[in-house]
C-alpha cells in the first residue's frame, strides 16, 4: 500500500470516478474554446484587407483625387469606401469603389470623389474583401 493510499484510508478520503469525468469534461470543453478561439482568429485573417491612403489632391472645389493602395488576399475582388472631408471634418463626397481581384498581393489606385462642396483631406475609410 502507498503512503497516499494510507492517508485516504486514515482521513476516509475516496477516489471518485465522478470527479475523472469532471475534470475530462473541462479539459474537453476547454479545448473545444479554444479551437474555436484558433478558427475564429485564422478565418478573419484570411480575408483581412489592410490600406493606406497614401495622398489626395483637390482638383477644384467639386472633386478630389485619391491615391491609397491597399493589402488584400489574391485573387479577391476588394470594394473600398472613400471619403472627401471639409475643414471641419464634414463629408462633402463619398463612393463606393470596386476593384477587380488581381494576382497582386498589394495594389495602387487613384480614385476621382465628387464633392458637393470644397475639401480639405481625401481618405478611404475602409475596404473589405467582396
Amino acid at each position: 500500500m502507498t503512503t497516499q493510499d494510507m492517508l485516504d484510508e486514515r482521513y476516509g478520503r475516496t477516489r471518485s470516478p465522478h470527479r475523472r469525468w469532471v475534470i475530462g469534461a473541462a479539459v474537453a470543453v476547454a479545448a473545444i474554446v479554444v479551437g474555436l478561439f484558433v478558427w475564429t482568429t485564422v478565418a478573419n485573417s484570411l480575408d483581412a484587407v489592410d490600406v493606406d491612403t497614401t495622398g489626395f489632391e483637390v482638383v477644384d472645389e467639386h472633386s478630389v483625387i485619391l491615391s491609397f493602395q491597399f493589402t488584400a488576399p489574391v485573387g479577391r475582388s476588394v470594394a473600398c469606401a472613400i471619403e472627401a472631408q471639409d475643414e471641419e471634418h464634414g463629408v462633402v463626397g463619398w463612393r463606393v469603389v470596386e476593384l477587380p481581384a488581381s494576382q497582386d498581393h498589394v495594389q495602387a489606385f487613384r480614385e476621382t470623389i465628387s464633392t458637393t462642396a470644397p475639401a480639405t483631406t481625401g481618405f478611404v475609410n475602409a475596404c473589405w474583401v467582396t
